[in-house]
């Protein structure tokens, strides 16, 4: 596999190594020695599937406590996906950066602890999966909001996206308290 890194330290993209031919495709999609050899976690304790239509836009979320590494990859669709830096102390904090992550390309994205993350669907549906560091906690869940003009994330042009109610709800970084954050 091919390890990528992005402008957010330890956020990464990861392009698997896949084997095809005319009858279809091979690829490993977690090792833990594999990740071990490149510093990434290898110990996940969840996994997550979500099945969603065009313009649907899940977060940005994150948990503190308890928070989430996550690694996500599309197994049917295309989306956007973004990690957005909520670390207090890292040079890049409020920064967020978008990768696409599809059927066709394969790829990829560990989003560390310490980060908000969301996605819009750009295809007609997406099946996304996620493998979690932590188990979920909607008691410490929070949601930074998806256009926030502080962090300014370019969402693809032409998305008309749907959110959740909790989605609608969420916050402006400048309105986290200092402990809110990581």
């Amino acid at each position: 596999m091919k390890v990528l890194p992005t402008p957010l330290e330890g956020a990464v993209v990861i392009e698997p190594k896949v084997f095809g031919d005319e009858r279809g495709f091979f690829l490993e999609t977690f090792s833990a020695a594999r990740f071990a050899d490149h510093g990434l976690p290898t110990n996940f304790v969840q996994d997550n599937l979500s099945y969603s239509r065009r313009g649907v836009l899940r977060g940005l979320h994150f948990q503190n406590p308890n928070p989430q590494g996550k690694l996500v990859w599309v197994l049917e669709g295309l989306v956007f996906d973004v990690a957005v830096d909520l670390r207090k102390g890292s040079k890049t904090f409020g920064q967020w950066h978008g990768v696409e992550l599809s059927s066709e390309n394969k790829r990829q994205f560990y989003v560390p602890e310490g980060f908000g993350h969301g996605f819009v669907v750009l295809s007609e549906t997406a099946l996304f999966t996620y493998k979690c560091t932590q188990l979920y906690s909607p008691s410490t869940e929070k949601s930074l909001l998806w256009n926030d003009p502080e962090v300014g994330v370019k969402w693809p042009e032409g998305c008309e996206p749907q959110l959740s109610e909790k989605d609608l709800k969420g916050k402006l970084l400048k309105d986290f308290s200092a402990d809110e954050l990581f």
